[in-house]
């Protein structure tokens, strides 16, 4: 978002006045001024250097948004007005992305705007479930309760990432770690023994002479293969990128035994949770499987999703089709289906996500627990195992020493 510098008069004191502020277009901003009794003499794009375009774009997280959803809930329950509220907020904010896209949210309701068409302006901070749950809000009169709500399943998405992370980063950086050791041993420790034995003269066991091989493979081709490694990460990035690919990497990891199933329920939780949320709110079934689809954050999840939805949009039930998909587990369609024939669907899918959330929390502890002996017997074995075949010939030299 571009800043402008300006200057101009204040209209009652006729005093000179300049600055600096954050706005789309000079033409808003002249706006802006106006409003506030200040006459424009000149306004221009401020050229912003190298270090001030990387300050600028430090990410939003959504701790953040979820700190900022709570405190603005609360604001608006006091009785605080809409305008104030969010000038209050984005004064104080250490986040300077943030704080500037707070300002030009509070400047384009100033200006007449809605706050969820405003919002809908950062879609990078702002996604669709959340203006929508605004603009619901803000239809019904319950600003405050909507934010309250969508505080909550926030917080509650953050934690069901924070466990995939969990789930993710230990075994990924255990075997990072290993493949680091293993890289330094082959490459410098390895051809220090080669050399040795080479001077003994002796016959090598078949161990070492696989180890010396792949020593002489690193030590030949290290920035070839990590030249590889390099475009193979970067292809798996970009083509994660693209739908099909997206499709494929995350159906492979669903298939992945144990991970997978906790993929699974992370998904099946984060799908009831927002449904349920839209649902609370007042928005329709159908655009809330619409945005639910959109926020899902796995593509075999979101196809399922637009399956459901155009069964529903057919005059079908929820708990069909999703029976029907494999996606789901038997207790979430008959907790769907009970829900559907007493009109409490959206208190069903509360149920459902608190179950699968503590169903998460369970996983991924017990997971990691298992993970942690067997990923360090690997780290073991695998160091060890080169290790002892660099001594084996040390071994077999001492007994021909002795036996001579």
């Amino acid at each position: 978002m571009p800043i402008y510098i300006y200057r101009g008069r204040n209209i009652r004191t006729n005093e000179s006045m300049s600055g600096e502020r954050v706005s789309n277009s000079a033409q808003a901003l002249a706006v802006v001024l106006r409003r506030e009794q200040i006459a424009p003499i000149s306004i221009q794009e401020k050229k912003a250097t190298t270090s001030a375009k990387f300050s600028m774009r430090k990410k939003v997280s959504q701790s953040e948004v979820a700190i900022f959803t709570r405190q603005f809930s609360v604001m608006l329950d006091a009785g605080l007005p809409l305008v104030q509220a969010l000038d209050a907020i984005g004064q104080q904010h250490p986040n300077k992305e943030f704080k500037a896209i707070l300002e030009q949210i509070r400047n384009d309701v100033e200006a007449g705007s809605t706050l969820s068409a405003a919002m809908a302006r950062h879609p990078k901070v702002f996604d669709t479930l959340f203006t929508n749950m605004v603009a619901a809000g803000e239809t019904g009169g319950i600003l405050d309760t909507i934010l309250q709500r969508l505080c909550s399943f926030i917080e509650k998405i953050v934690k069901l990432k924070r466990a995939l992370r969990s789930a993710l980063i230990y075994p990924s950086t255990i075997l990072t770690i290993a493949v680091g050791v293993v890289t330094v041993i082959l490459w410098k420790v390895v051809p220090v023994f080669s050399t040795l034995f080479e001077g003994f003269g002796v016959d090598l066991p078949l161990p070492t002479r696989i180890v010396i091989t792949f020593s002489h493979l690193v030590e030949r081709y290290m920035i070839f293969l990590i030249i590889l490694a390099g475009i193979a990460v970067f292809g798996l990035r970009s083509y994660n990128k693209t739908e099909n690919g997206r499709r494929v990497i995350d159906r492979t990891l669903l298939k992945i035994p144990v991970l997978g199933e906790v993929l699974r329920k992370i998904a099946v939780a984060r799908f009831t949770r927002t449904l349920a949320t839209l649902l609370t709110s007042g928005v329709p079934i159908l655009e809330g499987l619409d945005i639910t689809a959109k926020t899902s954050g796995n593509a075999v999840l979101e196809d399922t999703i637009y399956q459901l939805r155009l069964k529903i949009e057919g005059g079908g039930t929820m708990a069909d089709p999703m029976q029907q998909s494999g996606f789901f587990p038997p207790m979430v369609t008959q907790m769907v289906s009970v829900g559907e024939s007493t009109g409490e669907l959206d208190n069903m899918l509360v149920k459902v996500a608190d179950y699968y959330e503590e169903e998460v929390d369970v996983v991924v502890a017990n997971l990691l627990t298992l993970l942690e002996p067997i990923l360090m017997v690997f780290l073991g074995v695998v160091v060890g195992g080169i290790v002892i075949s660099m001594y084996l010939p040390l071994f077999k030299l001492i007994q021909v020493l002795s036996g001579g």
